[in-house]
């Protein structure tokens, strides 16, 4: 084959294989889930739908903003770099910027107002976990499914305190068992990548990656 074909072919290639990952780094994308932080909404082994158009605009493989259009509101689960190590991680918004918080034995405070919460049901088994409790909680209008485990030692109670300007208080919906702003501080907007909106498969771990054909193509609450 000529020397000059191949050549250009492998230019090709990586010019397609660079227009493809750009395209997946600033529009969408999809997220592994490898921890049980975000249980029961989001199960270890869920492939997430990303969607990195969701509030702005950024410049493929980096956190520079182009263009924004929105901001996260409370209770999306949103995909963000913590600021502790630059992992990236998924958790849900709790509290805006300027917004007061606190908790007392699990019960959310946002700006004075106590954040509606069912009666625990449980305990259950949990195959990580060994016994939970699952309660329904009603944030900003929105209902989701939230999980405790008493015999973890977490941060159960704390503030109130202010988010600063710039900044959002996010948490996992596995309330005893997640780091989130309660350990790693306050997320700085520009670290927050998109919004995850479905997950796409999921492959449960624990019984040999078998597939969980339930929780495919879930929408997220």
């Amino acid at each position: 084959m000529n020397t000059k074909k191949v050549f250009y072919e492998v230019r090709v290639f990586l010019l397609m294989l660079l227009v493809i990952s750009s395209l997946r780094s600033a529009l969408a994308d999809w997220n592994d889930v490898p921890t049980g932080s975000m249980k029961p909404t989001i199960q270890e082994g869920d492939r997430v739908v990303v969607n990195k158009l969701a509030y702005d605009l950024k410049v493929p493989f980096t956190t520079i903003e182009i263009f924004k259009w929105g901001n996260p509101r409370r209770g999306d689960i949103v995909v963000l770099f913590s600021p502790a190590d630059g992992v990236r991680l998924v958790k849900r918004v709790i509290a805006l910027p300027g917004d007061q918080i606190s908790m007392v034995n699990n019960q959310l405070f946002v700006n004075g107002a106590a954040v509606p919460i069912s009666s625990p049901r449980g305990p259950l088994p949990d195959d990580e976990q060994g016994i939970v409790f699952v309660a329904d909680e009603l944030l900003a209008g929105r209902k989701h499914e939230v999980m405790f485990t008493p015999q973890i030692a977490a941060l159960r109670s704390f503030g109130p305190v202010a988010v600063p300007q710039g900044k959002y208080f996010v948490m996992g919906d596995n309330r005893d068992n997640s780091n989130d702003s309660r350990y790693i501080g306050y997320i700085d907007r520009q670290r927050i990548v998109g919004r995850a909106l479905a997950v796409a498969f999921s492959l449960d771990r624990a019984h040999h990656w078998t597939p969980r054909f339930e929780r495919f193509f879930t929408k997220l609450n």
